[in-house]
């Protein structure tokens, strides 16, 4: 993570889910397993963020909200999808509402399934997201530089 001026900021959403990979994702925060310790810090506005944490499913009401998130993100950004019902609908999936996984919303990079997803995998997650955004972050500067 050489290339990081700054700790690495995630924002999460959540999308239509029954809160279980919720609560784990906010469990990453407390003083037990304590995602801070990588410098990485949990934020609420998209135009700070630079990993994308969804839980839950997309759907008609939620589809938009994730496109905007995603679109006021700063370039480069990771999106990771945690949980089954992020990564392919999980049990909602045959609802009516339900479009799928959020990668009929948006491009995913890291998939984190589970049901419910232990706090430990998804800091394992977040850490491979990091790996992606500094790959990300190389091949846009080559970009830029050849500009």
């Amino acid at each position: 993570m050489s290339f990081f001026k700054k700790s690495p900021w995630v924002i999460h959403y959540d999308g239509s889910s029954c809160n279980g990979c919720d609560i784990e994702v906010l469990a990453c925060l407390t003083p037990l397993y304590d995602i801070e310790r990588f410098g990485i810090i949990n934020t609420g506005n998209p135009k700070h963020a630079d990993v994308f944490l969804i839980t839950g499913t997309i759907n008609e009401q939620n589809l938009e909200v994730v496109r905007n998130i995603y679109n006021q993100m700063p370039d480069p950004k990771v999106v990771a999808a945690i949980g089954i019902c992020a990564t392919s609908g999980g049990i909602f999936r045959e609802c009516y509402n339900v479009k799928g996984g959020v990668d009929t919303a948006i491009p995913v990079d890291i998939y984190i399934p589970g049901c419910a997803v232990r706090p430990e995998a998804i800091i394992d997650g977040v850490v491979a997201a990091l790996g992606v955004l500094e790959k990300k972050a190389a091949a846009l500067k080559t970009m830029k530089a050849s500009a």
